[in-house]
């Protein structure tokens, strides 16, 4: 297979560019217009080409596309400038910026010109100035010769970065990397507009509506003082905390804070309904994302950007400000947005979710075994806790004790203590005294004491360097944990430092320190395995069905409507098969199919 790396030169004005537009809207607006392309095949010279649109697409041409790896820096730019206006879908696309996540983390600045300094490649040039608005007919030759240079060096230097890189990453993510490219590349999604549009009405219509029946205008709602005024003319002393950043008495309204949620159930119908216009406007997000949703849909079918390696630990996020790793699943709205996210033609969509993967990770990474196996089995874990929380028969779990039960098993996993317990409980509208809540963290380390000694040890690997958990899985050298997958999980110029909670671990990120402890390891270290677990699941399920989206714990594939029913039970089946490295790991899945997203079912 041969390797071609490649980087486009556009057209851009102080309007339309990538640093006002997502690579979406710039690569598809009507201004949009390749000036020239730099490309080079395996390890000869770099060819520049510049030319009119049908003189560049017939020089790509003449390469063959079908047996080649593809890569460039930032590939999701040039790759869907690649397919997008030139029709060129090559063996396989890859991405020296995605490479440069997963082996230096997302904390350090991983442009061109930094990765070029990292590995000492030579310097990113300057690029050409006086440019900005035209189109190439308006290129001097001088000026064309220049952004030749430019683009040529560019390109020499992806390709030394890609083979610095490349040595000893793990072909698996190179597939990941691929896969991850082509969901926005490769769009295969489409968009209800009529759905977009009322939703956006409705919306707005709803906001207007609030502010008319709270007697108020939205500037009013926006502004702390005033708001705060309103709240006294009906009577209301407005509610304060202490801020965390200045130390001195603030108002307490954000949605979080509970003096502020008190009022949404406060006897008086013009305060409740006060609050429910401020916390209706404040928001622009339903809005402004749904006329983005339709601002696409009018340019074509919905390119899927997710990032690959978005997270410390390996996680995928959303990517070209279109975040759909957390369109809303309930409350007024639903999901709407969700719903709006079609299948093509003749298609159908599977979403199937990993249930409770970083729990069932941590019990048989700690060897809990008695916990490992009652998730075997498929017993219901929440109420199980529940039951011995509260001292009933699981049979005699009402919902409410099922909830701390769950809550117990998802949050006091990695540590918590009673303080950030009882938070957690609160912000989901469950009140819990903290001698209560102490007695709940009581039990569930009693109750799961290997999970508890994980902690501990996962603590001492800090100051001693000494692997945890069960053996063969993890491999410690240094300040770094060795993942299945082949990549780190990384600490970074870790260090023992005085803290706000004294002598403490401490290490670097882009924006200062990040406090870390046994408990904050094991959570990172469940979340890596889960997305190395989820990663394998992937490619395996690509194998025979395309992947459309990824978000969390969950796989997305659009089929065909007459094999939707066998392609559910090979993708089940795919989400519950473990790697070899991790048997023993009880890995159970739920599927729905639909025409939607938000419709499967």
């Amino acid at each position: 297979m041969d390797l071609i790396t490649l980087d486009f030169e556009t057209y851009y004005d102080k309007d339309v560019s990538l640093k006002k537009m997502t690579t979406e809207e710039y690569v598809r607006d009507p201004m949009f217009e390749v000036i020239g392309v730099g490309v080079k095949l395996n390890g000869g010279e770099v060819e520049w080409a510049s030319g009119t649109f049908s003189e560049i697409k017939n020089y790509l041409q003449t390469y063959n596309w079908a047996d080649a790896m593809v890569v460039a820096h930032n590939g999701i730019f040039d790759f869907a400038i690649l397919n997008w206006h030139f029709g060129i879908c090559p063996r396989a696309f890859t991405d020296t910026l995605c490479i440069a996540r997963a082996i230096h983390g997302v904390e350090v600045s991983l442009s061109l010109d930094a990765l070029s300094e990292m590995y000492a490649l030579g310097q990113k040039g300057d690029e050409v100035t006086n440019t900005s608005g035209k189109k190439r007919i308006d290129f001097t030759e001088e000026e064309l010769s220049k952004f030749g240079d430019y683009c040529i060096n560019d390109v020499e230097l992806t390709y030394k970065l890609f083979l610095k890189m490349v040595k000893g990453f793990p072909k698996k993510e190179l597939k990941l990397i691929d896969l991850t490219l082509r969901m926005f590349v490769e769009p295969k999604l489409d968009l209800d507009m009529d759905l977009l549009r009322q939703h956006h009405k409705e919306t707005c219509e709803r906001k207007a509506k609030l502010l008319q029946e709270s007697n108020t205008k939205r500037e009013d709602l926006m502004s702390n003082d005033k708001f705060a005024e309103l709240l006294r003319g009906l009577g209301v002393e407005p509610p304060t905390k202490i801020s965390p950043t200045t130390g001195k008495e603030a108002y307490a309204f954000a949605k979080s804070d509970e003096g502020f949620k008190s009022l949404e159930k406060h006897p008086n119908a013009k305060v409740r309904k006060l609050i429910e216009a401020r916390l209706a406007n404040k928001s622009t997000l339903e809005e402004t994302r749904t006329q983005r949703f339709m601002d696409i849909g009018n340019r074509g079918l919905l390119p899927v950007p997710i990032r690959y390696y978005s997270a410390h630990t390996g996680r995928w996020g959303g990517d070209d400000k279109i975040n759909l790793q957390n369109l809303p699943s309930r409350g007024l709205n639903g999901n709407k947005l969700k719903q709006s996210i079609l299948a093509p033609e003749g298609h159908v969509l599977i979403d199937a979710d990993s249930s409770q993967i970083e729990a069932r990770v941590l019990s048989w990474l700690a060897e809990q075994n008695d916990l490992t196996k009652s998730f075997r089995n498929g017993e219901d874990v929440y109420k199980k806790m529940a039951s011995r929380i509260y001292n009933v028969a699981e049979e005699n779990v009402t919902k409410e004790q099922r909830f701390v039960g769950k809550t117990t098993i998802l949050g006091a996993g990695y540590g918590m203590g009673a303080l950030k317990f009882q938070d957690q409980l609160q912000s989901f509208g469950f009140a819990m005294d903290l001698h209560e809540a102490r007695r709940v963290i009581k039990i569930y380390r009693e109750t799961n004491y290997k999970i508890n000694k994980l902690w501990r040890d996962a603590q001492q690997f800090l100051s001693t360097g000494i692997c945890f958990g069960l053996p063969g899985v993890l491999k410690a050298q240094g300040n770094m944990l060795l993942l299945p997958s082949g990549l780190y999980l990384k600490y970074d110029d870790l260090q023992y430092i005085q803290g706000e909670k004294g002598l403490e671990f401490t290490y670097k990120v882009r924006r200062g320190r990040n406090r870390i402890y046994g408990g904050k390891i094991i959570e990172n270290v469940c979340q890596a395995i889960a997305r190395c677990i989820i990663g394998e699941q992937m490619l395996k399920i690509a194998k025979r069905y395309r992947v459309v989206l990824t978000v969390h714990d969950s796989i997305v594939c659009c089929v065909e409507d007459n094999e939707s029913e066998k392609a559910r039970k090979f993708i089940e089946e795919s989400m519950r098969w473990t790697p070899d490295w991790a048997k023993g790991l009880p890995i159970d899945c739920e599927s729905g199919i639909g025409k939607s997203y938000g419709g499967c079912e």
